[in-house]
């Protein structure tokens, strides 16, 4: 486990009252329901790499074109999916 560092955030007082609500409702802590929100808004919003390059082209094995279109409809699919959840 990485070591824990303090900061102070600025929040609208109704923004912390709820938040201190669902703390003691949930029989949880203000900072591990930050730090919840903070690493699934980071995933949410985290810059995805680019399609790599694929090059398709005869193959003796004959699998060569059937892996590349897998693997491509993988990673757009997965960048489809990312993209409909931000918009």
């Amino acid at each position: 486990m990485s070591a824990l560092r303090r900061t102070t955030i600025l929040a609208d007082a109704d923004l912390l009252d709820r938040l201190e609500r669902h703390a003691r409702r949930t029989r949880t802590t203000k900072t591990a329901l930050i730090a919840a929100a903070l690493e699934a808004y980071l995933e949410a919003h985290a810059a995805r790499p680019e399609l790599p390059f694929v090059g398709v082209g005869r193959s003796t094995n004959g699998r060569l074109s059937l892996d590349a279109r897998r693997i491509a409809g993988r990673e757009l699919g997965s960048r489809r999916r990312a993209d409909a959840a931000e918009g």
